[in-house]
């Protein structure tokens, strides 16, 4: 190598540090890495059993990423923002991204059929749950009712479907399992 072509290369290499600086420093855009959770997995699960505790570090492990909606979209969720779901005594549900793609009598810890958005200020949607269900076309009502986390699903008579709601995000007073989260607003 010459003087001048290794005068040369020390100015590419040292543009290529700078540059490796500057995205890792966050200057340079880049897709923004998930939230970390607000609740931890032993304040969600406390007082249930270790398969229960299993399977919900599962669905968070699974889902982790998707404190990004727009990693949740990408993996097949909706970029259209659904309506969020409240009661003005039970409190609310959030906003529920429904990924049709998997709606089928498949039940999977890891591949919830819908995952759920509360409102936070300014503007932003943060993960909060999970829904998983089975349409009653593939699995009727009047079947025995599918189980997943030790849980019978619920019917859902007006959408025609068997339910579970998993509070996996976020601590909800009402319970894991509940439909409703008081401390949810719309």
């Amino acid at each position: 190598m010459t003087r001048n072509s290794q005068f040369d290369m020390r100015k590419l290499i040292f543009a290529a540090v700078a540059i490796t600086a500057c995205t890792s420093a966050g200057t340079v855009s880049s897709s923004p890495k998930p939230a970390a959770p607000s609740t931890s997995l032993s304040d969600i699960t406390d007082g249930f059993d270790a398969r229960v505790q299993r399977d919900v570090a599962t669905l968070r492990a699974a889902t982790n990423a998707f404190h990004d909606l727009t990693a949740a979209q990408a993996a097949g969720y909706p970029t259209v923002v659904p309506k969020c779901i409240d009661d003005s005594t039970m409190g609310g549900m959030g906003q529920h991204y429904f990924d049709r793609k998997i709606y089928d009598d498949t039940l999977d810890v890891s591949h919830p059929e819908m995952i759920i958005y509360a409102p936070v200020p300014g503007g932003k949607a943060k993960l909060v749950a999970v829904e998983y269900v089975v349409p009653f076309r593939l699995r009727p009502s009047t079947s025995t009712p599918p189980r997943l986390f030790g849980q019978e699903l619920k019917r859902h008579e007006e959408f025609k479907y068997w339910y579970l709601h998993v509070w996996a995000w976020e601590k909800n007073p009402a319970g894991l399992f509940a439909d409703w989260n008081p401390l949810v607003k719309c």
